[in-house]
Formats: structure tokens, sequence, C-alpha cells
């Protein structure tokens, strides 16, 4: 994506509204960026933008220190020193699918971002997913800023692609991959890309896969980790929701949709997060 490109999303970004760390309620309130990619996307193109990458308007006067600082936990402390963090949907997803997430995490990592990206029940090609991911990011943190970046089901192809085939390896630090089906699916295999170009490009040895795999120098400079489950009906055969390198853990989930909504699934995917 064209640094000018990236100035002109960052430029048209809509007001802030936002709900600092220490507003009264029990989360934060989103702020909504809306993009310019496409007329007809935009009433569902928008990110949800968590309060410290917000650049909020009012400053609350500081507070005296303590005599004694207390010493969290470290369960709760923050990750120290972590870049801005994104999550990427999956197919059928909005950004509420990382609410429970969202909750175990708590205001331990922010800035967070979560584009809406309008996947059209798989239409949209999984390159086309990928520039329109790299638009939220340079809206949000500019051309050069690190982050982390996890990707769920479809959502975790489309920000590899994006770390692979647009620059993304750059600026991505750590890069997990979330039942995603890295090497292909069968549930894939039966849908014309005329149809369903997003989806065919999930079948196994589709082009992009081919292309992915064909060249992995970009992803062994990152700190990768795939998360699967071993009986996953959206992704099967479940072993093959994969990253060709980096650590793999297998949830133990029994679904696609449980790994985003089972306990024993989120507390891992927490503690990856908060790792420093």
């Amino acid at each position: 994506m064209a640094a000018g490109t990236g100035t002109a999303l960052a430029a048209s970004a809509g007001a802030v509204l936002a709900q600092g760390p220490g507003s009264s309620g029990d989360h934060a309130t989103p702020c909504r960026f809306p993009l310019p990619v496409g007329s007809s996307a935009n009433r569902r193109n928008a990110v949800e933008f968590f309060p410290d990458a917000c650049g909020a308007p009012t400053i609350s006067p500081p507070s005296p220190a303590p005599a004694v600082a207390a010493t969290p936990l470290a369960s709760d402390a923050p990750a120290p020193s972590a870049p801005p963090l994104v999550l990427v949907h999956g197919l059928l997803d909005s950004p509420q699918v990382f609410d429970r997430l969202k909750r175990e995490l708590g205001d331990r990592r922010h800035p967070l971002l979560i584009p809406d990206l309008p996947l059209r029940l798989g239409r949209t090609p999984i390159e086309e997913a990928a520039v329109l991911l790299g638009s939220h990011i340079e809206a949000a943190f500019g051309l050069d800023q690190p982050i982390d970046l996890l990707g769920f089901s479809i959502g975790g192809v489309i920000a590899r692609t994006w770390i692979q085939l647009l620059g993304g390896y750059r600026r991505t630090r750590r890069f997990i991959s979330v039942g995603s089906p890295q090497q292909g699916t069968l549930t894939a295999e039966l849908w014309p890309r005329q149809l369903v170009a997003g989806i065919a490009d999930l079948k196994m040895g589709s082009p992009l896969l081919q292309q992915l795999n064909s060249d992995q120098d970009a992803l062994r400079g990152i700190d990768c980790h795939s998360f699967y489950s071993a009986i996953d009906l959206a992704v099967l055969p479940g072993w093959r929701a994969v990253l060709p390198v980096g650590e793999r853990t297998m949830l133990p989930v029994w679904t696609h949709p449980q790994i985003l909504r089972d306990p024993a699934s989120i507390r891992p995917l927490a503690q990856e997060l908060l790792r420093p």
C-alpha cells in the first residue's frame, strides 16, 4: 500500500469517540473509523479502535503518585513494551467474535485494532481482503509502527497474505494463526472460484497457498505461533491449520466456533498475547 494511500485514509477517519481506560464503565467504548475503500462497502468497512490508539483529545490531570506503588500480579500486568495488537476475524464473523478474548485481555493490550472486513460470504478474494487489512493498519498506525497480528480462521490467511505478499513482514513482530486453514481445507474443495473466490483460495494446493508456501523467508523473521483444533469441522483435517514455521499448539476444543468461545481455548490465546 502506497504511503499516499495510507495518509489519505488516515486523514479521512471520522470523529474520535472513545472512553479511556480510566473512565467509568466496565469496558472501553471503541472508536469508529469509516474507511473509504469502495462505496458499496463503506457501511461495514469500519474498525473497532480502542482507547490508547485513538489519540483521544481529552487529557486527565495527573494524580499524585502514591507513596508505595502496589505491584500487580503477573497475570494482571500489561504486556511490557508490547506494540499495537491487530485482530482479524473469520469468514462469517464480525469484530464481535473477539469479545470473549477482549474480556480476558482486559486493558492489558492496547492499542487494539479490529478491522471489520467486507468478506461478502467468501466472494472477496483473499488478496483483496489483505489489501483492505493493510489500509486499516496504515490508517491507524501509519507506515512504520510495529504490530502484533492475530488472525482467526480465514482471517489468519488474510493476515499471512498481507505479511508475505504486501510487505507486512517489515512491521510485524509476532503473528498468531488461530484455526486458520494455512495448508488448505477439504471444506473448500467443491466451491467454484467464479462464485466464492475467497473460499476457493483455501483449497488445498490453490495458487495462493502455493505462492505463500513457496517462499517462507518473510515468516522466518517473525515470531509465529499456530493454534489449532484437531477436530475442526471448518478446517479439515484440523492439523492443517498451521503455519509452515513457528510453534504449534493444539487447543482442547472440539469445534471451530469453540476456539474463540471456550475458556479452555481463550486462556492460552490470551497468555500468548500477553507474552513479552
